[in-house]
């Protein structure tokens, strides 16, 4: 029996890289999970890796930017699984450039996965969350601690050069998350942002990698690291190195925890000691 035995979980952007890790480590503690991805593909894999391993999962692929992304996603969790517990708003790429020579595409796209997204999926599971506290309280039962785990970056708390876009985001993610906080106390729920620092992924993969772009939306976007930049900012890490996506699943976990149940409204930073 896991800490999450009997949750419901439904995590964006799970088909790969951390959003992947965050899916398994909730599905190994018990809870089930709705997996995202903008692909069929990994979305499935990652499902069918929980279900292989006993437990629960269902895919929904679909970028979380379309209008009617957010109602199936959360109508998802309900059909299949009867509620929801956990919401991990994971999802997102960076599309970097110095500001003077970013295009208003550009802005848009990082504000609309990063910050609109998260929005519209936390308005569409708002009657849910409520609906499933009230009933509670009529049966005159405790209403058990939901979770809401939104994705930041240490680049939403310092800046970070050629991110104005991202770090915006993920600054606005902080904003959603304080409200959220004081709007959804009331149902029990608890609503917290974990920031990464430096984490391995393939966004973060060093630069001239045979797989350093990827595709959203027919966009071809660069992704990685310059190797020379990335030993440096390996450097700067008090504990000496990068996360890993294990790292990362795990300061999810830990939001999602009955451990945590009394934190709310706060953003814990994953970044190996690093000092913004």
């Amino acid at each position: 029996m896991g800490n999450l035995q009997g949750k419901v979980a439904i995590v964006t952007g799970a088909g790969r890289g951390i959003g992947s890790h965050i899916a398994l480590k909730l599905a190994a503690e018990g809870a089930a999970v709705v997996v995202n991805d903008l692909d069929e593909g990994p979305a499935g894999e990652t499902a069918n890796a929980i279900v292989s391993a006993g437990g629960r999962a269902v895919p929904v692929a679909g970028n979380v930017t379309e209008d009617d992304f957010a109602q199936r996603f959360v109508d998802a969790a309900v059909d299949n699984f009867g509620g929801l517990d956990i919401i991990v708003n994971n999802a997102g790429y960076t599309w970097d450039s110095v500001i003077q020579k970013m295009s208003d595409e550009q802005w848009d796209a990082i504000l609309d996965v990063h910050l609109k997204a998260p929005f519209r999926i936390l308005r569409a599971a708002q009657p849910v969350i409520s609906g499933l506290a009230k009933s509670a309280k009529a049966a005159g039962e405790a209403v058990p601690c939901r979770k809401v785990v939104n994705i930041s970056s240490v680049a939403g708390l310092g800046g970070n050069p050629g991110q104005a876009n991202y770090a915006a985001a993920k600054a606005g993610v902080t904003g959603l998350t304080k409200t959220l906080a004081k709007e959804w106390g009331r149902y029990n729920v608890t609503v917290n942002t974990v920031a990464f620092g430096l984490i391995q992924t393939r966004l973060t993969s060093t630069a001239g990698d045979a797989d350093g772009s990827i595709e959203i939306e027919g966009r071809e976007i660069k992704v990685g690291v310059n190797p020379d930049l990335l030993a440096q900012m390996e450097m700067s890490i008090p504990l000496g190195r990068s996360g890993s996506p294990e790292d990362a699943a795990g300061a999810v976990y830990l939001m999602c925890t009955p451990e945590s149940d009394y934190i709310s409204g706060q953003t814990v930073v994953c970044a190996g000691g690093f000092n913004i």
